[in-house]
């Protein structure tokens, strides 16, 4: 979103023009995904689905969000000590927001909250959620890459999984040049405004690296993305379908990496898109793969718009309000100095 929204001021793009991309994009790959869908021979699965193995990826998908909490405490306890119970009411509100809204606006929501109700600055906040997200890349391409080894895969498969390797030791590389040379750093991104998203991910990785706590957190994000393998292999196996539980790490690997683009609300069309793309080049049927990754996008999307609404519920605020306030905490410039306050 921050880059976005500098983007956007920047060029004088109007606010309805990305929106509109994204839903013309959903509704096309809705089009693909179930244009050729075989309704009468796959709607009856869903009555010999094994409810227990469903219930079991809803129950372990609650589970997902704690360990994401922790791992954000973890990240920013340098600055604050923040309650576990906060954590994972922002998390819940922001998942909330990006399953009604477009652009994946709740990250900068929970965002606000926790900068709201933990006394901290926005900047820190939203640079923590970005270093999860350069987190979340470096593990999910890595155990993408380890998975080639036990996991009989599809040659292009495996060569996306080295060239992935390779990007994400680079990145590595270049980021932590530029977290130890810091001001030469800024100096070249102060040149562009629309970086000014990167000038936060470096000042977040100064403030917070440095502390045991930094190196608690990439290791707490290897339970996170651990945990969300789970309910993806109990919906698998829910659904019929003869897939290891290496598979679906792989299938987690594509959805992620498939959707780490702001799209539309809840990622409807992408996500089933690249559902079925990563179940077929696993082997799965077309027609199973359509039915399955429908039933995925349900299971997981029904818990977090219930789990939400109470969240939000219980700050007696409403959607639109938290949306308008982290929209102008984007707008807004704020010193970088504030970054280790």
């Amino acid at each position: 979103m921050g880059v976005i929204e500098a983007y956007r001021q920047r060029v004088k793009i109007p606010s309805w023009v990305a929106p509109t991309i994204v839903y013309a994009i959903s509704i096309g790959c809705l089009i693909w995904v179930y244009r050729d869908f075989d309704w009468h021979h796959q709607l009856p699965r869903l009555k010999r689905i094994h409810w227990m193995w469903i219930l079991l990826a809803a129950s372990t998908d609650i589970l997902v969000y704690v360990s994401q909490a922790w791992r954000w405490n973890l990240l920013l306890k340098p600055v604050a000590d923040v309650p576990i119970g906060r954590s994972v009411q922002a998390i819940y509100i922001g998942l909330f927001a990006n399953e009604l809204l477009p652009l994946r606006s709740g990250e900068a929501i929970r965002c606000y909250l926790q900068s709201h109700w933990s006394n901290i600055s926005f900047p820190v906040a939203l640079s923590s959620a970005l270093i999860e997200r350069m987190l979340d890349g470096i593990w999910l391409i890595l155990g993408f890459f380890l998975t080639t080894f036990f996991v009989r895969l599809d040659n292009n498969l495996k060569y996306g999984a080295s060239i992935l390797a390779l990007l994400v030791v680079a990145l590595a590389l270049l980021l932590g040049y530029a977290v130890h040379r810091r001001s030469e750093a800024h100096d070249a991104l102060a040149r562009y405004r629309w970086l000014s998203v990167l000038r936060h991910l470096i000042e977040g990785l100064h403030a917070m690296g440095q502390s045991r706590s930094f190196y608690m957190a990439a290791a707490a994000s290897v339970l996170y993305l651990g945990l969300q393998v789970v309910p993806i292999y109990a919906m698998i196996r829910g659904y019929g379908v003869d897939l290891s539980f290496g598979h679906a790490a792989v299938v987690l690997v594509v959805l992620r990496l498939g959707t780490i683009i702001p799209g539309p609300p809840g990622n409807i069309g992408f996500f089933n898109a690249f559902a079925v793309a990563a179940l077929t080049l696993l082997g799965v049927d077309r027609q199973t793969a359509k039915g399955l990754s429908g039933v995925m996008f349900f299971v997981i999307t029904v818990p977090l718009l219930l789990a939400g609404c109470i969240a939000i519920a219980l700050t007696g605020l409403k959607l639109g309000e938290l949306q308008r306030k982290a929209q102008s905490h984007l707008r807004r410039r704020r010193p970088e100095k504030t970054l280790h306050g």
